[in-house]
């Protein structure tokens, strides 16, 4: 490289180094990230590292889910800056917990934290535990419709339970004879029975009545029931009551719960109800429920042995009708708090409630698959099945992905509410066809990249021979789709999903050849009056032939510029060869080998695109429309 040449290249980094990072920008925003990247990259080596710059580059990688980059440039930005917006923090500790860094995370957290004070994803966390927030949020790939039901009283209802076309719960529904429990001022539960079955997709429900049996409630508490495959054995929980139907005190004046078992008679009705064996007099046994094969029966007691205020049992229900002895399920269930409502799907996982691992408040329902791996841990269900109230006795049926839970969350009709939900993974298709935009022809090989609504790129596929794209995308989202090929200029469009699971959505992309003839054609390089300098829109359109002349690495053009008629025909003549100079100048900054631009040349005003010649009255815009460039392709 000659004196000269080392002179100009100089030259040209000075003045186009710091319009770099307009030009970045504008990529950017339109989500043109590995260019931006490349520009921001060059704006840094020729000294621009300010914070702009930096967490850009940050955000280019993050972006496209490279965390381990994207860790790099924030942590030059937040250690050379103290005045980053807070956000780019954030975006700092998740990258650098993708990449396990979680040390460093931690330390960042703790100066989010006395930063953002208020931020919800960091309200009671704790770095030294789980981001409790972000673990338990609502699942966006699921949709999950939930809604009292409506025979919720203005009292505590809770505890569902179905079998053969009746739903099973406990309810202090008002009764004139109903004693008044003191703890809550409540009536005492009874257990209630009510129809419930499917009509097109929709849950119906009868009119809820006490439970077909004479003698199963009394004037103290029954509650939460669990029934056999065969439909012919009933557990249920209750005050422990005497042969007369009273409350039956321990030595300390205290009433405790015990399971009983009631049995389906021919006539339809529960009875011969007796008290199960392993109950204790000096603690409470209660919320019973069943395996899936019947064999054993798990529940909840606070009685001595165990690891806190309550804990969840199992017991063998043996062939012969006995019991084997109980079984504390463990540390991996139980803790020093209370652990409550056990519910066995047919899969075998357990769900349970409890406020003793870390959760969103007071009671949350969580599932463990300890039944199936003796060193399993239990989940959080997360929102919105749990809340910052007590969320508790969980049914599923899983064949439906329906089920029922109780909870006292506000927006419910009493103390306790019970709540159905119907839980599917909602998902809609984003598909279409890449045509070139002049003649309409599908184009094969055309990169398509989806793009969610915080600029992340999330997949990238490849257009068929037919054209064709197709995305599996989640509902009620916003994407951006856009469309990359080689000579041709890029396309986007955006796409608003709903909550219609399944839909179809149509989105074609038609991209603009950059090569047609023997020309390359952009959109006009325009000039302010009387400027030869590249504005960022102009650069923006540029960095099209820059990536024409990078895939064809023989090509040879020439450069013609020209001006409105706006002042004296040799001034104009003057000025367009500065444009034309000025455009040259441009691409040999981004690289471009000189001897690949034959020429640049100015017109001046000798070929008008209008009417607007000396003397003629036009607007700005008319005008502006003359100030153009073209890009002559002379070898290929």
């Amino acid at each position: 490289m000659n004196l000269k040449l080392i002179t100009l290249c100089f030259a040209l980094s000075t003045v186009f180094g710091f319009s770099q990072k307009k030009l970045a920008d504008k990529f950017f925003s339109n989500y043109g990230y590995v260019k931006a990247t490349e520009l921001y990259q060059e704006a840094v080596a020729k000294g621009d590292s300010s914070a702009h710059v930096l967490t850009r580059l940050g955000d280019c990688y993050y972006n496209n889910s490279d965390t381990k980059n994207a860790a790099l440039w924030y942590g030059k930005a937040l250690k050379k800056y103290k005045d980053v917006h807070p956000e780019y923090i954030y975006k700092y500790i998740q990258a650098l917990r993708s990449v396990g860094n979680y040390d460093e995370a931690d330390v960042w957290t703790k100066t989010f934290q006395s930063i953002q004070t208020s931020d919800t994803r960091i309200k009671g966390y704790n770095p030294d535990e789980v981001d409790i927030l972000e673990k338990f949020a609502a699942n966006t790939e699921k949709v999950v419709n939930i809604e009292g039901v409506p025979f919720n009283t203005a009292n505590s209802d809770f505890g569902s339970y179905i079998n053969n076309g009746k739903l099973y719960f406990a309810s202090s529904k008002a009764d004139e004879n109903n004693k008044v429990y003191s703890w809550n001022k409540e009536p005492f539960l009874d257990i209630f029975e009510v129809s419930v079955s499917e009509e097109n997709g929709k849950t119906k429900f009868g009119t809820p009545d006490f439970i077909n049996a004479e003698k199963l409630n009394t004037d103290y508490h029954e509650a939460t029931v669990a029934i056999t495959n065969d439909g012919k054995t009933l557990y249920f929980t209750r005050d422990n009551v005497t042969k007369r139907n009273k409350l039956d005190y321990d030595k300390k004046g205290t009433s405790h719960l015990k399971i009983y078992k009631a049995t389906l008679s021919d006539d339809g009705t529960w009875d011969n109800i007796k008290e199960l064996p392993f109950n204790d007099a000096k603690s409470s046994t209660g919320h019973p429920a069943l395996s899936p094969d019947n064999k054993k029966l798990y529940f909840v007691s606070d009685r001595e042995g165990g690891f806190g205020q309550t804990d969840i049992y199992e017991v063998d229900i043996l062939e012969d009708g006995t019991y084997g002895e109980p079984m504390n399920l463990g540390p991996n269930v139980n803790t020093e708090s209370r652990e409550m409502f056990p519910f066995v799907s047919k899969d075998n996982t357990l769900y349970f409630s409890t406020d003793g691992f870390l959760n969103l408040g007071l009671l949350d329902i969580f599932k463990s698959n300890i039944l199936k791996e003796s060193d399993a841990q239990p989940e959080n269900l997360g929102a919105p099945y749990n809340s910052g109230y007590d969320d508790f006795a969980f049914f599923l049926d899983e064949e439906t992905s329906k089920g029922y839970f109780s909870s006292n969350r506000p927006g419910g009709l009493g103390s306790d509410d019970i709540y159905q939900f119907n839980s599917y993974v909602c998902s809609q298709i984003i598909k279409g066809i890449a045509r070139d935009v002049k003649t309409n022809a599908v184009l094969p090989g055309v990169e398509v990249r989806l793009i969610d609504n915080n600029g992340k790129v999330i997949e990238k596929l490849t257009t068929t021979e037919e054209g064709t794209y197709e995305f599996e995308v989640d509902c009620n989202q916003i994407y951006t789709v856009v469309g990359s090929k080689d000579d041709y200029k890029e396309d986007q469009t955006v796409v608003k999903t709903d909550d219609n699971n399944g839909k179809v959505i149509e989105a074609d992309l038609y991209l603009t050849p950059l090569i047609m003839d023997n020309q390359i054609v952009i959109n006009p390089i325009f000039f302010d009056f009387d400027k030869w300098n590249i504005r960022t829109d102009a650069e923006y359109e540029l960095e099209n032939i820059v990536d024409v002349l990078r895939k064809h690495p023989t090509m040879v053009i020439k450069i013609e510029s020209h001006t409105d008629s706006r002042g004296s025909d040799s001034y104009n003549m003057k000025l367009s060869d500065r444009r034309a100079k000025s455009t040259r100048d441009y691409l040999l900054s981004r690289g471009i080998a000189p001897e690949r631009i034959e020429s640049a040349i100015g017109y001046g005003e000798t070929q008008l695109l209008n009417k607007c010649s000396n003397g003629v009255r036009c607007s700005a815009e008319e005008h502006q429309l003359n100030r153009r460039s073209y890009f002559y392709i002379l070898k290929e």
